[in-house]
């Protein structure tokens, strides 16, 4: 691969990454308190670093595969409703095109168009009312994101990649150390990604910082401290 394709491949990579941001971002903040609470739980009641370890990378697989199917289904049925709603809309043109037409140039009044202009498209549109549809259909591409442009499965992927990272960071420590002391290192682990996570998540929606990263640990203790207490009364 000569320089210029791998520098062309690393920019659609990242591209992808910005376009995906909020998957990313969403997917991280599932995986982390999911499994989180999972451990939290297992640490609880398991006697044994590896029974953990199974326990919480199985969940991270099976997690990682739902969500990154339901963000491909989710967005794959926006569009089909996109399709459908479009359909609708062309066979609704073709039965009453002079009502099309109406509401159309009713659009149009507060524009800014001369009333020059205005006749002058109302009597190309009666003329042609299938242009109401291509009109509708430049307006609806020229509102789209670069996000809703991005294909689904690259959603889906890095959904996935992102719930995957998050859900085995609070598992992979039990897989390197003694459990006294993977209790620790999950735990700070998990703090770490949280505080990333309430950050991104403050760009993202644009909301104050300090009151996001709180709002985000939160959530995950709460999670691990259901899990503790669950485990408590099991065991």
């Amino acid at each position: 691969m000569s320089g210029e394709q791998q520098g062309s491949c690393i920019s659609r990579v990242k591209g992808s990454f910005r376009d995906s941001f909020g998957e990313i971002v969403f997917g991280m903040s599932d995986g982390t308190v999911s499994i989180f609470g999972l451990v939290a739980g297992m640490v609880a009641g398991a006697q044994s670093g590896s029974v953990i370890l199974l326990a919480g990378a199985t969940a991270a697989i099976a997690a990682t595969v739902s969500m990154m199917a339901g963000v491909f289904l989710d967005l794959e049925s926006e569009k089909d409703a996109a399709k459908v709603e479009a359909k609708r809309r062309a066979a609704e043109i073709q039965c009453n095109p002079e009502g099309a037409v109406a509401k159309l140039m009713g659009d149009l009044q507060d524009s800014g168009l001369s009333k020059t202009s205005l006749d002058a498209i109302q009597v190309d549109l009666r003329k042609n009312p299938r242009a109401i549809q291509m009109f509708e259909d430049a307006v609806a591409a020229e509102e789209e994101t670069p996000a809703q442009k991005t294909p689904v499965y690259i959603h889906a992927c890095w959904m996935g990649i992102a719930d995957f990272i998050a859900a085995m960071t609070p598992v992979i420590p039990f897989a390197f150390l003694p459990i006294e002391q993977a209790k620790y290192a999950c735990i700070a682990g998990t703090a770490v990604l949280l505080l990333l996570l309430g950050i991104g998540r403050a760009r993202i929606g644009q909301r104050p910082l300090f009151r996001t990263v709180i709002e985000t640990m939160a959530i995950a203790t709460a999670a691990g401290i259901a899990g503790v207490i669950f485990a408590l009364i099991i065991t």
